[in-house]
């Protein structure tokens, strides 16, 4: 669930390197960080907050600190190769045999270190108030998104762990492929792609390396259904012509979940998949907002439709207060 992406709706342009064979091309380009396995970047909304240009979505729904999160992953593989996504498909290989795994300890150092190093030329910047950049050197939140698939790290429960043991909340983001590594995960927010209201569509968006990812998937929303404590999210990117129909069908698959909140976002046109898909694939704000009443229209316990213009985004949720309880203002969180 990577949005550094998003401020560049409107022009189109976006992450974009050649692609090869020895690995996926993104993670040797200089917006990528890397140690070993572990893997960094700045999203677009951490550059914006860092100068007062606004701050990402999840700050105004769930409350997250943009100049404060870090935008990272343990591990640069994935099990699936989605049309709409912005990664390099070549040479991004799935198969984990010969990876040395470090532990979730140093996985949680090398985020830090590599956000600090990421963040460093803010520290000249004039447009950066000063607290804001000291701010900066002390995330706390983590987005677990940036790139592949963070269930393929066979030790993601304790890395959550690790990350809450140093004040820093965790934002999990992943396909529901490994449900049974899902259920042992309680992240401070867990979201899984839902890109596919049945399996043909499934087959077409989203390219899975498995073929029994759709059953995969709907165990997974069994596992949110059972979830208690951690808040949960369902996402669904929109691509116009691919996946934006049967709103009824989107319903039924949400509910099994029971999610606390669901995101329908927009593709946006950018990166690797300018090559797979039209510009026209990308839906207008108002497009989304549209569909995702016509879900609401068949999920009545989520009457709550909140947007975002700058992200082309919309949330259903029960309640109209979303934040993070933890996040509000004057917490003990905040007072850390």
């Amino acid at each position: 669930m990577s949005d550094s992406a998003d401020r560049d709706a409107g022009s189109g342009a976006g992450p974009d390197t050649d692609g090869g064979q020895d690995g996926p091309a993104q993670v040797s380009s200089p917006d990528y960080h890397s140690e070993n396995h572990t893997a960094a970047q700045t999203c677009g909304w951490t550059a914006n907050a860092l100068r007062g240009e606004g701050k990402c979505y999840k700050n105004i729904w769930y409350g997250i600190e943009s100049h404060r999160c870090i935008q990272m992953t343990p591990v640069v593989r994935c099990n699936e190769r989605c049309v709409f996504c912005w990664r390099d498909h070549n040479g991004h290989a799935y198969e984990l045999d010969g990876v040395e795994w470090d532990d979730p300890e140093a996985v949680v150092d090398a985020s830090l270190e590599l956000q600090k190093k990421l963040l460093s030329g803010f520290g000249g910047n004039d447009e950066v108030p000063r607290e804001v950049f000291e701010e900066s050197m002390e995330p706390r939140h983590v987005a677990i998104s940036l790139d592949g698939e963070p269930s393929l790290y066979p030790h993601l429960p304790e890395l959550i762990e690790a990350f809450h043991d140093r004040g820093i909340t965790t934002f999990l983001v992943s396909n529901g492929t490994r449900p049974e590594m899902l259920a042992e995960c309680d992240p401070t927010q867990l979201y899984v792609s839902v890109d596919a209201p049945e399996r043909h569509t499934f087959d077409d968006v989203v390219g899975a390396m498995e073929e029994d990812a759709w059953e995969k998937l709907i165990d997974t929303m069994d596992v949110l259904a059972a979830k208690d404590e951690t808040r949960t999210v369902l996402r669904t990117t929109l691509v116009a012509g691919e996946n934006m129909h049967s709103p009824d069908w989107y319903a039924g698959f949400y509910r099994r979940a029971k999610p606390d909140f669901v995101e329908l976002k927009a593709y946006m046109h950018v990166g690797h998949s300018r090559g797979r898909l039209d510009r026209s694939s990308m839906p207008d704000h108002d497009d989304v907002v549209a569909f995702a009443e016509e879900v609401g229209e068949h999920m009545p316990d989520h009457d709550e439709v909140k947007e975002v213009p700058a992200s082309r985004v919309a949330l259903l949720s029960k309640t109209a207060d979303t934040w993070v309880p933890k996040l509000k203002k004057g917490s003990e969180f905040w007072a850390e």
